[in-house]
């Protein structure tokens, strides 16, 4: 009998569809479980999933307006301002004048905010690499296929806030 979670072919019809949705259910749940485990390193600064995002993206992109941050994340710019200031607080990020207009603003990384990404970014590794058995058999494929979905998500991301995202529930 033929393993139909490595079909490949046609991406749509009742089982693939209840197979994606498998996928998001267990992606959703994953990310709830890092995020309840917390840090064992005393250092590592908790971040709101907003705030993560923002740091995630100014891992790719170091000094970013936060037009651009916004648009990079789909928060919207009263709630990044919010975001920002929270970050600011903690320390992992500053905002300075853009060199190139004095008007406009730079988000910028701060060192105490690229060490805590990468400080939680190998606790993250350590705990699912063990939640996995340590078996990384299959982790290219994985990789491959969830890097294309979160691309294929942020590039069809409805423009307006109308269809509210579910908190995950």
């Amino acid at each position: 009998m033929e393993d139909q979670a490595h079909q490949t072919g046609t991406t749509a019809g009742p089982d693939h569809d209840l197979r994606w949705a498998e996928l998001a259910d267990l992606v959703l749940i994953i990310s709830r479980e890092i995020q309840f485990r917390g840090y064992t390193d005393e250092r590592a600064v908790p971040l709101s999933p907003s705030e993560g995002m923002v740091m995630r993206h100014l891992q790719r992109e170091p000094a970013a307006p936060p037009s651009r941050i916004a648009t990079a994340t789909g928060l919207q710019r009263t709630n990044l301002s919010t975001v920002l200031g929270g970050l600011e607080r903690k320390g992992l990020v500053e905002r300075s004048a853009d060199p190139g207009d004095g008007r406009g603003v730079t988000v910028h990384t701060t060192e105490r905010g690229r060490t805590n990404y990468a400080l939680v970014r190998r606790e993250w590794a350590a705990a699912v690499s063990a939640a996995a058995g340590h078996d990384a058999t299959h982790l290219d494929a994985t990789l491959a296929l969830l890097t294309a979905v979160e691309t294929g998500l942020a590039r069809n991301r409805p423009r307006t806030r109308a269809g509210r995202p579910t908190s995950g529930t």
